[in-house]
């Protein structure tokens, strides 16, 4: 048997507190068509932005080992909130790629700005943790950093609300801090975020550039795969031909899901992770 064509077959993991994640999922898909993907939706505990670490640290251990056990050879951790607590203690808990979203929107950010002002809209544990001032700090220490949390955005996302007045109002109250620091340069700290892009790239005109951290996160785990020989060239495959779990409830996460990226997601399986995993439970 050929060890590493097995290896490239496995699917990729990708784990966040809700549909969030379907925004690196789409750029997965469009930047890496062969593969394939095992999501992870943890609904039944969303938002993760109000917990404390040793909550998110636990959330994220729990998942990646049922990634793990599903088999797959890299996992994406598409949750900022996450990223910026758990990634160090869950690469070195488990033997193969882990990759998170906080350095690589940050690389961008600092290729983007001009005047050395960067704003990020965050969970507000993501905020909170100071992980993209931190690594904003070890890549280039002259550029400032300017946080602001986002606790409202979210549950509107979860609902499905992107376009409502509500959605308009707290884009308003979030943006103007960072627009009165003259920032030039936003990095959407969450990957719920891009589903409200075009209400912030609304507010803050063209004179802002927008960081979505999907395409670096994406950058950096098609290098990994082909630096390791396991990139998997097959057929492409789009959202209705992934896998999906959700603690909560799978026919809400397909509802509003399908909705976010414009087309169906399939079949999710319901599987609550505060128990042993004995049975999934699914919604076609």
């Amino acid at each position: 048997m050929n060890f590493r064509k097995t290896e490239a077959s496995k699917p990729i993991g990708m784990f966040d507190s809700g549909v969030g994640g379907l925004t690196i999922a789409a750029e997965l898909l469009k930047e890496l068509p062969g593969e394939k993907i095992i999501y992870f939706g943890d609904t039944a505990n969303v938002p993760y932005g109000e917990k404390d670490e040793p909550q998110l640290i636990a959330l994220a251990d729990t998942i990646t080992y049922f990634l793990v056990q599903k088999g797959v050879k890299a996992v994406v951790d598409a949750c900022n909130s996450t990223s910026s607590v758990a990634l160090d203690y869950l690469r070195e808990r488990y033997a193969l790629p882990i990759i998170g979203v906080i350095e690589p929107g940050v690389r961008e950010a600092l290729e983007k700005t001009k005047n050395g002002r960067i704003g990020v809209i965050a969970t507000t544990a993501t905020v909170m943790s100071r992980a993209h001032e931190r690594t904003t700090r070890k890549l280039d220490p002259s550029v400032q950093v300017f946080g602001q949390a986002c606790p409202k955005f979210v549950p509107l996302v979860e609902a499905g609300k992107i376009s409502c007045k509500e959605a308009e109002a707290a884009t308003r109250e979030y943006l103007e801090p960072l627009m009165e620091r003259e920032i030039d340069t936003l990095i959407l700290g969450c990957t719920h975020y891009p589903f409200l892009s075009h209400l912030i790239k609304k507010f803050l005109g063209p004179e802002v550039s927008i960081v979505d951290p999907a395409v670096g996160t994406i950058k950096e785990l098609k290098e990994i795969l082909e630096r390791n020989n396991m990139r998997n060239i097959s057929l492409p495959s789009g959202f209705e031909e992934q896998e999906y779990y959700v603690s909560g409830d799978p026919a809400l996460f397909k509802e509003v899901g399908g909705k976010l990226v414009g087309t169906s997601l399939g079949r999710i399986y319901q599987v609550p992770i505060s128990v042993k995993i004995k049975k999934d439970r699914s919604a076609g």
